[in-house]
């Protein structure tokens, strides 16, 4: 099994002081800003993703 992917930068400042929180799984901590944020996987989209165009020129 593949490990969980890691946050690149924290989505408050930017910086990528990064380091894993204690407070559970996806919980993450900004050295820089000192802020605690955690991240979390809602669900597919039962919609999917739709084209709005036909693709093509008219003629």
């Amino acid at each position: 099994m593949s490990e969980r992917a890691a946050p690149f930068y924290c989505p408050y400042c930017g910086d990528e002081d990064l380091r894993p929180s204690e407070e559970g799984h996806g919980a993450w901590e900004c050295a820089a800003c000192n802020r605690a944020f955690q991240l979390k996987f809602l669900g597919l989209l039962a919609r999917g993703v739709q084209r709005t165009d036909t693709g093509g020129d008219r003629i």
